[in-house]
Formats: structure tokens, C-alpha cells, sequence
């Protein structure tokens, strides 16, 4: 496989987002490659934009049926996984894919592109820094709060399993070390 591909971990609120946002304005080769999740859509989501929003039947049956690249249960009820027809057509377009995805599905792409992949794991200055972006995004219950909190901790523990680890505690620079890495990959 001679196709390339760019993956950004990290845990809920640590900015990757908002990171590959601005990446993907500042490199015209590259497209985002759109998850597919059974979560109901947020009120400024799209679908077929920002996720393939599935029932939980289309989600199983696109298992079943080998669709799928990787794909994993993030919380009970909830599925996400990337399509294989989702990468076939950004490389149809002569696109990179990115991929705006969690810790686990990070390392899911990682080992199915290997080499041919630039894996980077985005950390937030600190939990409590994390969890106080959270807070301010008003999208969490106090219960989910604590859930998104909770899976932050274990997945800071596989940041080492990535090719490079940039902590975002000024968006500027750590958009700076992104493109930086980026260009270097893609080059």
C-alpha cells in the first residue's frame, strides 16, 4: 500500500478537532475522512460531513459485512468506526485522508496503515485543563462529564504507542508542530 494517511488522537476535548480543522485548511492535498458513529447528531453537526449518523441496525449490519477498517463500541450504545469506501474515496480523489478519531480507533488505523500512516497523539496540559474545556463546551451531563474524564486517564496511557505526542496548551504552537510534521510526511 503506497497511499498515505494522517491520524489525530486524542482524548475528548483535547483540541484535535480544532486542530485538524485548521490542518486541513492549510493543506489542499489532504481530506477529512468521516467517521460513522450511531450517536445522535450535536445541533451544528451534518451528516456525511462531520459523521455518517447510522441507526444501530446500518451499524451492526456494515460489522457483519466486513465494511468496516475499525471500528468500536467508545461508549455502550454508541459505534464508531471508519468505512472502507470512506478511504477509497478520498484516495479515488487523489486526497490523503485525516482522521479526526479517539485513542483506541487511532490505534486501530495505525496498525492497519503502518508504516504508510503519521500517528499523532494529541495530550491536553493536564486533566484538569481537559476537564475544564469540557465543562465549557455545555454539551456534557455531569454524569457523561465524568465518563469522558474517566476514559481520558487510560487513554493518556497509549500516547506512547504513537509516532509523535504534541501537548496542546497553546493552539498556535501545537498547529505549528502539526503542520510541520505534516508537511515533512507528505514531502
Amino acid at each position: 500500500m503506497n497511499h498515505k494517511a494522517i491520524i489525530v488522537s486524542a482524548p475528548s476535548g483535547a483540541g484535535k478537532s480544532t486542530l485538524v480543522h485548521r490542518l486541513m485548511a492549510a493543506f489542499p492535498q489532504l481530506a477529512f475522512s468521516v467517521s460513522a458513529c450511531t450517536r445522535t447528531a450535536r445541533s451544528t453537526e451534518t451528516h456525511g460531513r462531520d459523521y455518517y449518523f447510522l441507526l444501530s441496525e446500518i451499524f451492526k449490519q456494515h460489522i457483519e459485512s466486513g465494511d468496516f477498517i475499525e471500528w468500536e463500541e467508545v461508549y455502550p450504545g454508541n459505534f464508531y468506526g471508519t468505512l472502507k469506501s470512506e478511504i477509497d474515496r478520498i484516495w479515488s480523489l487523489g486526497k490523503i485522508p485525516v482522521f479526526d478519531v479517539d485513542v483506541l480507533g487511532g490505534l486501530n488505523l495505525k496498525n492497519y496503515f503502518g508504516k504508510s500512516a503519521l500517528a499523532v497523539f494529541i495530550q491536553p496540559p493536564s486533566l484538569k485543563i481537559l476537564q475544564e474545556r469540557l465543562e465549557n463546551r455545555n454539551t456534557e451531563s455531569p454524569e457523561s462529564l465524568e465518563k469522558r474524564i474517566s476514559k481520558a486517564e487510560k487513554e493518556l496511557g497509549f500516547a506512547s504507542k504513537f509516532d509523535t505526542i504534541i501537548v496542546n496548551d497553546d493552539l498556535e504552537k501545537a498547529i505549528e508542530q502539526l503542520s510541520s510534521l505534516v508537511k515533512t510526511f507528505i514531502h
